[in-house]
């Protein structure tokens, strides 16, 4: 049942034909839930061992890798300052500063689409994409480039997005920009949601404090095939407006759903239609970030910001569900940033902090929980009897996907670890803040 539901969820996010270790089309790889569905996942490593390769990159970026035929395409930013010294001395102390002081400012920006040879990993081209003058500030921990793009595998399309910044379709075989699109909005901190592709539709969450809503988007020319209000909010301070969740598109009876979270309220559309299908109400949090995970029947979501939660729901309601449709909640050590994973019928999660947790999916029972070194932005991914975990000081915590807390393996590199890595054809894709790995497996 559960191999039965992830392909299912492969078909309908990426309509992919490749098989699910030569490819990682989208945030989260094929299933959009951080499964690699791979049994040669590399156990240990370091900067002088176990890698095969590693890239500087251009710019920042927290958006995943994406690959598909041998090539690894990412997106970045080149930010611009007269003063490059304050500039980098600001990248450094940033969360020195108190917390509404965080934030980063640029003269302007260059967005970009990098590709690089998956077997090399020579960077084979650069496109420019957006350039934007006078930016606004973005928090300290966010880049300009860190919504995920999405490969079109039987197109040879990539969708690149940047929030309010931009969004583009390149044809991969030549670099040409296909079309663009500017959906404006105010993300006080910076973009975060990722697209998601069904069909022949890219769906756009868009939630700033000015505007909150959905759109999808024709895949071939860009335009809007139609456009979803986010239901009411009843916060008066608008900075509790804003959430940066990437759609899960998931198949309930039959009939295909993309599971949205925003602030106060999880919501279900047709992804053909936009008709909201069902709406829980989660209360005051915002700011979610996690992309959810589904077991075929139960769906696992996260409140955002406040004090984070994850809420078990059954994923059959229609309407107003908040009242019938939940089956559990889990309210101690939950991440504000990162996606939990499932295996195993067993929830994995670590809290930005660093606490790790293990759950019963079925009842939300909690199996074990132990803390880790460091903190935590980048989602978990589960592979080969494994779950890897990923802190912002470049350390990979390697532990049994069991009932029981055992620590396999613990990696380190240098940099930062915040993007989520990618896992293809029994290699790992490690993004730090300023270079590509290329992790062999077994």
């Amino acid at each position: 049942m559960r191999k039965e539901v992830l392909l299912a969820i492969h078909i309908l996010a990426a309509g992919a034909t490749a098989r699910a270790a030569d490819a990682w089309p989208q945030f989260r790889g094929p299933t959009g839930q951080g499964d690699a569905q791979e049994e040669r996942l590399p156990l240990e490593w370091n900067e002088s061992e176990g890698i095969k390769w590693k890239t500087s990159l251009p710019g920042r970026g927290w958006s995943s890798p994406v690959v598909a035929n041998g090539r690894i395409w990412l997106t970045a930013a080149v930010e611009h300052a007269k003063d490059e010294a304050k500039r980098a001395e600001l990248l450094k102390s940033y969360e020195k500063l108190p917390v509404k002081e965080q934030f980063l400012q640029f003269d302007s920006i260059s967005l970009k689409a990098i590709e690089v040879d998956f077997e090399s990993g020579k960077i084979l081209r650069e496109i420019s994409l957006f350039e934007r003058e006078s930016p606004p500030p973005i928090h300290g921990l966010n880049t300009y480039a860190s919504p995920t793009p999405v490969l079109d595998i039987k197109t040879g399309r990539l969708f690149c997005h940047f929030g309010t910044f931009g969004t583009c379709c390149i044809d991969t075989n030549s670099g040409e920009v296909i079309w663009e699109r500017r959906l404006e909005l105010d993300h006080v901190v910076g973009p975060g949601s990722s697209p998601a592709l069904y069909g022949n539709l890219l769906i756009v969450p868009n939630d700033g404090i000015d505007r909150q809503y959905i759109a999808a988007l024709d895949a071939a020319t860009g335009r809007t095939v139609w456009e979803r209000s986010r239901p009411p909010i009843r916060e008066s301070n608008t900075d509790q407006h804003k959430a940066f969740a990437t759609p899960l598109i998931i198949e309930v009876n039959g009939r295909p759903q993309a599971v949205i979270p925003g602030a106060q309220w999880f919501v279900a559309y047709d992804p053909l239609s936009g008709a909201e299908l069902w709406r829980i109400e989660h209360g005051s949090g915002f700011s979610n970030i996690a992309r959810p995970v589904f077991d075929g029947r139960l769906l696992f979501l996260n409140t955002g910001l406040g004090k984070a939660q994850l809420w078990a729901v059954r994923s059959d309601g229609a309407g107003d569900v908040s009242e019938t449709h939940v089956a559990w909640r889990e309210t101690r050590q939950v991440p504000a940033m990162s996606s939990p994973a499932l295996s195993n019928e067993r929830i994995y999660m670590v809290s930005d902090g660093g606490v790790a947790s293990c759950l019963d999916s079925e009842t939300g029972k909690t199996l074990w929980r132990e803390r880790m070194p460091g903190k935590y932005s980048a989602s978990p991914l589960t592979g080969g009897g494994r779950v890897y975990f990923w802190s912002h000081e470049g350390r990979t915590t390697v532990i049994a996907d069991s009932e029981k807390f055992e620590v396999l393996a613990r990696n380190e590199v240098d940099g930062m670890l915040m993007a989520s890595p990618a896992a293809v054809d029994g290699n790992l894709l490690l993004r730090t803040d300023s270079a590509l790995y290329r992790v062999m497996g077994r």
